[in-house]
């Protein structure tokens, strides 16, 4: 069984998952720590569930979700998986963190580039990863399908979607990410986005003013 936690982090309220299964192998996702307060929060954390990182995940390279990645990398000794085609996007970070309020951002560069169809596995749990772009260029989200979760970074929020303005954004391209990858694990499927709370396909399907007025197209 898939366990997780979320703690919301930074100034853009980005939410950072640990999720670990019953061996205590554990896997962090989208680190957006970005101070000694919020570092040491996600470090106690790890230490007091008594959990051995064994991975290093982002769903895309936007520098509020990739603030963390050094300092995960370094403690917990572990290595970046990264999406191969978001790339630019993490590479772009070092040079407008500044300008976002992130001065001492540290750039970490992958060194296991993700595609779509991948399994990531910890302990006795697997993800596979599903290509999701418009909102970056190489967005991925991580799915459990056997457990009904996914964790969709900026893709699919509770009652809205993901910025298609960014530069290497489209709008066309997000909502066919949605339709044609998302909807399709079925209505019981458990979302965790990058920011807000938890949602269900189900529940996007019948609320979410995009899918509605894209259905009524």
């Amino acid at each position: 069984m898939i366990h997780h936690q979320a703690f919301v982090f930074n100034a853009l309220s980005e939410n950072t998952y640990v999720l670990w299964d019953d061996t205590r192998q554990a896997v962090i996702l989208d680190p957006g720590c970005a101070n000694a307060v919020e570092r040491n929060e996600l470090k106690r954390f790890i230490e007091k569930k008594a959990l051995h990182v064994v991975g290093l995940l982002n769903t895309h390279g936007h520098v509020d979700h990739v603030l963390g990645n050094a300092f995960v990398a370094r403690t917990f000794g572990v290595v970046l998986q990264f999406p191969a085609d978001d790339l630019p996007v993490l590479r772009a970070a070092a040079f407008y963190a500044p300008h976002y309020g992130f001065p001492d951002y540290e750039e970490l560069l992958p060194e296991i580039l993700l595609r779509e169809g991948d399994l990531v596995r910890f302990g006795a749990a697997e993800l596979e990863v599903l290509s999701v772009p418009g909102h970056a260029p190489g967005h991925v989200a991580f799915v459990s399908r056997t457990e009904n979760l996914c964790f969709s970074g900026d893709v699919l929020f509770r009652g809205s979607i993901g910025r298609a303005d960014l530069p290497g954004g489209d709008y066309e391209t997000l909502m066919r990410s949605i339709r044609t990858k998302l909807l399709p694990l079925g209505d019981a499927v458990r979302v965790f986005p990058g920011h807000g709370p938890e949602t269900t396909i189900g529940l996007e399907r019948q609320t979410n003013p995009f899918l509605l007025a894209e259905a009524a197209r």
